[in-house]
């Protein structure tokens, strides 16, 4: 699996929103994708690349903030799909949430 650091979250973020980076997770394969325009383009790749919809999500990363819990923000219109009874933008399940945080926390790295 590869890594990657908060410095270079920073320096994509820089170059796109500022302070934060567009990201999509695959639960299942134990993916993260960054340093797109919009989540759909991640997750248009991934599809092709072979990921299930259901173990996508879109999450934003704020690198400025990472080591808080601020660093991940759940909140993507990928993420609207009443068939997996989650109706928002939001994730709205804790376990999915949490699964997320922890794959994040693998990849991105201090330094």
């Amino acid at each position: 699996m590869s890594k990657i650091t908060a410095q270079e979250l920073s320096a994509m973020s820089a170059s796109m929103y500022g302070d934060m980076v567009k990201a999509v997770v695959d639960l299942k394969k134990k993916l993260l994708i960054v340093d797109a325009e919009m989540h759909v383009d991640e997750e248009q790749f991934l599809l092709e690349s072979g990921s299930k919809q259901e173990d996508l999500w879109g999450i934003n990363l704020y690198p400025n903030k990472f080591g808080t819990d601020q660093f991940v923000e759940f909140d993507s219109m990928i993420n609207i799909r009443p068939r997996q009874n989650n109706k928002s933008r939001s994730v709205e399940d804790e376990a999915t949430r949490k699964e997320i945080i922890n794959l994040v926390q693998g990849i991105v790295a201090d330094e």
